[in-house]
């Protein structure tokens, strides 16, 4: 889910597990030289998506590398597939009243841009919920520092 900590979380582990961090997002973004809300605004969440997919299923056949996904990406079925194949996924669980604050001020969110936020963060959180506890580790986020999130994800990689 978007602003659960996936790229913050992602760069603290790939610095604790010395490996390679990529943030699919970022990789979108430098690929068109657009923001993520300029592709959505410009070329619409089909065109986004479609790119998504093609580089998400790029970049996870990769080895030694931290990947953090777009809020969106897992529920593609094709890459939620291949990363079931090739990857270990963890889902970082952040419930909405602690998700809004952290997003309110974000206008990158294009999802997100109406004047009904708070709502429109519980109603993709509920959405999502069921497809991202496909994912091979639920890690509770609530009240947890990113230090306790990433050792707590260090511990279940290690130990896979």
């Amino acid at each position: 889910m978007m602003g659960a900590g996936k790229s913050t979380i992602g760069k603290d582990l790939s610095g604790k597990l010395n490996i390679q961090f990529k943030d699919i997002d970022k990789i979108i973004e430098k690929k068109l030289s657009l923001s993520i809300g300029d592709i959505f605004k410009k070329k619409g969440e089909e065109f986004f998506r479609k790119i998504e997919e093609e580089e998400t299923l790029n970049l996870i056949k990769e080895r030694n590398v931290v990947v953090a996904l777009g809020g969106g990406a897992f529920m593609n079925k094709k890459i939620r597939e291949a990363i079931k194949k090739l990857c270990v996924s963890f889902w970082l669980d952040l419930e909405p009243k602690y998700l809004f604050p952290r997003i309110k001020m974000n206008k990158r969110r294009p999802l997100l841009n109406s004047k009904n936020l708070e709502q429109d963060v519980k109603n993709l959180y509920e959405k999502r919920k069921k497809t991202y506890s496909l994912a091979d580790y639920k890690i509770d986020c609530n009240l947890k520092t990113k230090e306790e999130i990433t050792k707590e994800v260090v511990k279940i990689y290690e130990n896979i």
